[in-house]
C-alpha cells in the first residue's frame, strides 16, 4: 500500500495511526519519516498551515518603478499628445536617470500592467473588465441605413439602403431602393456584403 501522496493524507494518517494504535510523537515521526514538529502540528489540526506568499523576485527595474509611476501619474493631466508612450518613458530612464541592463520589453510591459492600476487607485476610473455579450433569438437587432451610389446600366444611380441584422445569428437582411422608381427588394443573406455597388447591381438588373 502506497503513503500518504499529500500533506493532508499525511495528517490523516499521522491522526488516525495516533487514535488507532496509540502510537507516541516519536513512533510517528519514526514511521512517516517526518520531523516531531510536523507530527505535533498533524495531531493539533487535520488542517495543514498555509504556506507563506514568497516574497516579489527582485527585478533589476526595481530601482525605477517609483520613477515609471511618478510620469504615469503625471500624464493623467497631461493633454493626450503629451502623455508618454512606453518608448518614451524608456528613454527618459536611460538619458535621465542612467538605466542600464534594463531592456524596453520589461519597461513596456511593466507599463501596460500599472497604467490601469494607476487609473483605479488615482480614482480615475474602475479597472478594465469585460463584460460577455449574450443575445437570446429574436430578442435584439442592429439596423443602419444610409445612401449609396452605384453605376446601373451606364448610368450613376442613387440607392437607399436599408440593413437589418439579427444579434443571435448575425445574420443580416437588406432592402434597397432607386430614386428611378424601381421597387424596393430585400434579401437575407449569412454573409457580410463586402461590395454594396456589385451587390445593388445585381438587385436592381433581377427587377428591371
Amino acid at each position: 500500500m502506497d503513503g500518504p501522496r499529500t500533506k493532508v493524507e499525511l495528517f490523516a494518517a499521522i491522526r488516525r495511526d495516533a487514535r488507532v494504535e496509540k502510537l507516541s510523537i516519536r513512533e510517528l515521526s519514526r514511521r512517516y519519516g517526518v520531523h516531531r514538529r510536523l507530527v505535533r502540528e498533524a495531531l493539533t489540526s487535520p488542517w495543514p498551515t498555509a504556506r507563506k506568499p514568497m516574497p516579489p523576485r527582485a527585478s533589476v527595474l526595481d530601482p525605477y518603478k517609483h520613477l515609471i509611476d511618478s510620469i504615469l501619474r503625471a500624464d493623467l493631466d497631461a493633454p493626450r499628445k503629451q502623455r508618454h508612450t512606453a518608448k518614451r518613458v524608456f528613454d527618459r530612464l536611460v538619458d535621465e536617470h542612467g538605466m542600464e541592463d534594463v531592456s524596453y520589453g520589461r519597461v513596456r510591459d511593466y507599463i501596460r500592467r500599472r497604467k490601469p492600476e494607476i487609473w483605479v487607485e488615482e480614482g480615475r476610473g474602475p479597472p478594465a473588465v469585460f463584460i460577455p455579450q449574450t443575445h437570446r433569438p429574436g430578442e435584439e437587432a442592429e439596423v443602419d441605413f444610409g445612401d449609396v451610389c452605384i453605376t446601373l446600366n451606364g448610368v450613376r444611380t442613387l440607392c437607399y439602403l436599408f440593413v437589418f441584422r439579427l444579434s443571435f445569428s448575425g445574420r443580416p437582411s437588406t432592402a434597397s431602393s432607386s430614386r428611378r422608381g424601381r421597387k424596393p427588394s430585400s434579401k437575407a443573406t449569412s454573409t457580410p456584403l463586402k461590395c454594396w455597388e456589385e451587390y445593388l447591381v445585381g438587385k436592381f438588373a433581377t427587377t428591371t
